[in-house]
């Protein structure tokens, strides 16, 4: 673990505990058990100040963030309440009205769907509550007080980088996969990754073979909204891990041979990385693959070590909860947390200030996820 990221997780905890002493006259509060799809610690009002809304338990990213929640303020007595949508925007609303109802402060919101989510965040505003973007961006609403997040275009940009320092001559099968319509992200991720393909697309070291709509622009440096949606449209997994298995399958079954050999995938996600590599290892013509991923999935990172999935990108969940937590802290506060760009929801510019991601493979997966303590060496077989 880094000399600075301990530095700033003993500040961030001073911080914290100071406010939940004075929250309760001078003795902080003690985290109440979990108990179904909550985490709540005891305000001395008898509910929490902070609410976080995470989208589903379905995908282990989720369940990552809400550990990385737990252990940030587990034992400094900040009184908190994590719910789960579970894919549904309407639970969604629920669920933030749900935490409005016990008077919290600042709701920290990933949205399922980043347009429907404007009526969670409106809600909150209406009730006195400072809204966190947390991931994704809510879309839409002047409602939202703050965004979350990592440079998703850098995250796009470093999956394709990859994919261009591991290709060598011209011609070599591109296979593109984005993650779901309704999340803004996906369409930063595949903007960032566009920006760095583009060019090796336009100069023959790469040919798409499974987007047409994607062929018709690959002359084109900068896409649209629209461009970038008709394009996504081919080639969504909606973040799921079947989807992504049958678009490859479905892929892979009308391609010809020579659409195949050594082949190169961008695929969105580790989960949906790993759905789409298990296809193609199986194709007799296929035969190498390069394929990219993201959120360090401890099942992607066990890929990566057995060569299996290539690489993924490293969005540190502890920093982002870390800067979540400075945010909402700050807002209790009074004050405005730290900005350092903007990230424009169709309504309003929302302040942002987002954190590093680093690209991660075999070569450095030691070093990257190991010896920085993001997982321990135990939970994985074959480390080097």
């Amino acid at each position: 673990m880094s000399r600075n990221f301990v530095k700033s997780m003993l500040a961030m905890t001073m911080i914290v505990a100071m406010l939940a002493l004075a929250a309760c006259g001078g003795a902080a509060t003690t985290p109440a058990a979990t108990t179904g799809d909550a985490t709540a610690a005891p305000a001395a009002s008898g509910g929490p100040q902070v609410g976080i809304v995470l989208p589903t338990k379905d995908e282990p990213r989720w369940l990552q963030d809400e550990a990385r929640f737990r252990d940030l303020l587990g034992t400094a007595g900040v009184p908190v309440e994590i719910l789960f949508s579970q894919g549904n925007s309407a639970t969604e609303k629920t669920n933030v009205e749900s935490l409005l109802s016990k008077g919290v402060k600042v709701i920290i919101l990933t949205p399922q769907d980043g347009a429907a989510a404007a009526a969670a965040a409106t809600a909150a505003r209406q009730a006195g509550a400072k809204v966190i973007s947390y991931d994704r961006l809510i879309l839409g609403t002047d409602a939202v007080d703050y965004y979350v997040t990592f440079d998703s275009n850098a995250v796009g940009a470093a999956q394709a980088q990859y994919l261009v320092d591991k290709a060598t001559g011209t011609g070599n099968p591109l296979y593109l996969y984005a993650g779901a319509a309704s999340d803004n992200n996906a369409f930063l991720f595949f903007e960032g990754a566009w920006s760095v393909l583009q060019p090796k697309i336009a100069d023959g070291t790469f040919v798409i073979k499974n987007s047409s709509e994607a062929q018709a622009l690959q002359d084109k440096a900068e896409l649209t909204r629209d461009e970038m949606a008709k394009i996504i449209g081919q080639i969504t997994t909606n973040w799921d891990f079947n989807t992504a298995k049958g678009l490859a399958e479905a892929n892979l079954t009308v391609a010809t041979a020579g659409d195949k050999g050594n082949v190169f995938i961008l695929a969105p996600n580790d989960g949906t990385a790993r759905a789409i590599a298990d296809v193609f290892a199986v194709d007799p013509d296929v035969t190498s693959y390069v394929v990219t991923g993201q959120d360090a999935e401890k099942a992607s990172v066990q890929y990566i070590i057995d060569g299996k999935q290539s690489m993924t990108v490293l969005k540190d969940t502890r920093t982002l909860a870390q800067d979540a937590i400075t945010a909402a802290l700050a807002f209790l506060a009074g004050n405005t947390p730290e900005q350092t760009t903007t990230y424009n929801n169709q309504t309003i510019d929302v302040p942002a200030k987002p954190s590093e991601v680093i690209a991660v493979d075999k070569d450095n997966v030691k070093a990257a996820i190991i010896d920085s303590g993001y997982w321990p060496a135990s939970d994985f077989t074959g480390l080097q």
